[in-house]
């Protein structure tokens, strides 16, 4: 007899250990994305690239290293991406205790007034065991469902994969969040250098006008003239303000892009000292998929996506589940605690087939499957729109650096434009219209270049944040 219940359970032992074995649903892999072997016919193929230099390396003025740090330690989105990490961090935990059996601990105390006519009344009064019944209970329940199909396995797959893309979420904020600042700052050092352009342009413009005036006593020229050159003083004196205002505005905003509140932000270095490397290595559009934190956070979305897809195809399978019981039960409080008299247990185990639910498990497998469809095509846009970032972002580097040397050449000409207007309206050779317009299109010019350096280190920035830069 003994040989025979050792067989059954062996058996049972096996079985259970056979069925745990199996796994509902599929293993993940990654889609076939398609993808060019190089960015847009813009650059030649490296096996390096910027994203893997720590940011604190790649901006190297004090300053905006300063202002880096601040905002990766106080400011709020990131704050709260970090939350949304310890949240997973927290689902995690519980899903992988998931397998483990769930245990209850009960007490009670009950006493019962049956009625006389009642059977348990007529049976205490036959046994002279009074008018009531008491009952004392002190025990443990156990229940434990034995993952045969690896629902539970695939709920802790998909626990893990959320917790991995809010990683990688926190991640993608970052890089976004060191790309604004550094963009905020070089918009700041433009604002600089427009105003100092404006506050030079004004002092010339006094000159001009002066000048006329001096014209207009020798009787050279008209009332006209004077008007004209005084409305291009006040147009270059108007400029003050406006660039004062979008300073203080853009001082605001990175100062709060760094947690703090709306104020000035001081700073030494001007936008001249700048400059763009002349090679930044993009490395291979194939490593991007690794290396974005926006891509792996939306991949984790869909590996995610696929587990469910096995949570919700063990959830149609039978269910295995094994409980137990015990303590100790005594109808009277002075006995409760008598060993081994009080003492109680059961076991049981249960196998579950959902057999009609009114279509639920069926339309869950069905949304679980259509969402990681779903999660394939938001994955795929994703990394289409990586590779199209990236090549924006050298293109833009690329005809920037030509308009720079164009506007460099612009400014020269204007200026240089300026002092001939300048000696031929003094000797009489020229007239007053000619020195405002040399005068206004030099102002427009130096403007507009310092404008073009903004853009192109806002693209050496961009190429950075797009490549997957700024999280190290």
């Amino acid at each position: 007899m003994k040989t025979r219940y050792s067989s059954f359970y062996f058996l049972l032992f096996s079985l259970v250990v056979g069925l745990a074995a199996c796994r509902v649903g599929r293993n993940y892999e990654r889609p076939p994305v398609a993808l060019p072997e190089q960015y847009n016919n813009t650059a030649a193929p490296s096996d390096s690239s910027i994203a893997s230099i720590a940011w604190n390396q790649f901006f190297t003025d004090a300053t905006l290293q300063q202002l880096i740090g601040k905002a990766l330690t106080s400011n709020y989105d990131l704050l709260i991406a970090v939350k949304r990490v310890e949240e997973a961090q927290s689902f995690l935990r519980q899903a992988k205790a998931a397998w483990l059996p769930s245990i209850n601990g009960t007490a009670s105390a009950s006493t019962n007034f049956p009625s006389k006519n009642s059977f348990t009344g007529v049976n205490l009064a036959a046994n002279n065991l009074g008018e009531h019944l008491e009952d004392y209970n002190l025990g443990a329940g156990l229940s434990w469902e034995i993952d045969v199909w690896g629902k539970i396995r695939r709920q802790k797959e998909a626990a893990l994969a959320d917790y991995l893309q809010t990683y990688e979420g926190q991640h993608a904020v970052q890089t976004g969040l060191v790309a604004s600042v550094a963009n905020s700052y070089f918009n700041l050092l433009m604002l600089d250098n427009q105003l100092q352009i404006a506050k030079r342009n004004l002092a010339l413009s006094d000159t001009v006008v002066k000048m006329i005036q001096l014209q207009k006593t020798a009787g050279e020229v008209t009332e006209l003239g004077v008007q004209q050159a005084i409305s291009q003083q006040q147009q270059a004196e108007l400029l003050v303000p406006q660039l004062e205002q979008g300073i203080a505005i853009q001082e605001n905003a990175l100062r709060i892009l760094t947690g703090e509140l709306p104020g000035p932000v001081s700073r030494t270095s001007q936008l001249s000292s700048f400059d763009v490397p002349a090679f930044l290595p993009s490395g291979v559009p194939a490593e991007l998929i690794s290396r974005r934190p926006d891509v792996r956070s939306q991949e984790m979305a869909l590996v995610a996506a696929n587990a469910r897809v096995g949570v919700a195809q063990g959830a149609m399978y039978p269910s295995l589940s094994i409980t137990a019981s015990g303590g100790l039960n005594a109808f009277k409080a002075s006995s409760w605690f008598t060993m081994p008299a009080s003492l109680f247990g059961t076991v049981a185990g249960s196998l579950t087939q959902p057999i009609f639910q009114r279509r639920e498990l069926k339309t869950q497998l069905e949304v679980a499957k259509i969402r990681r469809e779903s999660a394939v095509l938001s994955f795929r846009q994703l990394a289409l729109q990586a590779i199209g970032e990236v090549s924006d972002a050298l293109i833009r580097l690329d005809k920037v650096k030509s308009q720079q040397e164009i506007a460099l050449r612009q400014v020269n000409t204007s200026q240089l434009a300026v002092q001939q207007a300048q000696m031929l309206f003094r000797s009489g050779m020229a007239n007053y219209l000619e020195v405002i317009t040399a005068q206004s299109r030099a102002l427009q010019a130096e403007l507009g270049q310092a404008d073009i350096d903004r853009q192109r280190l806002s693209a050496m920035v961009d190429l950075y944040r797009s490549l997957g830069g700024g999280w190290k």
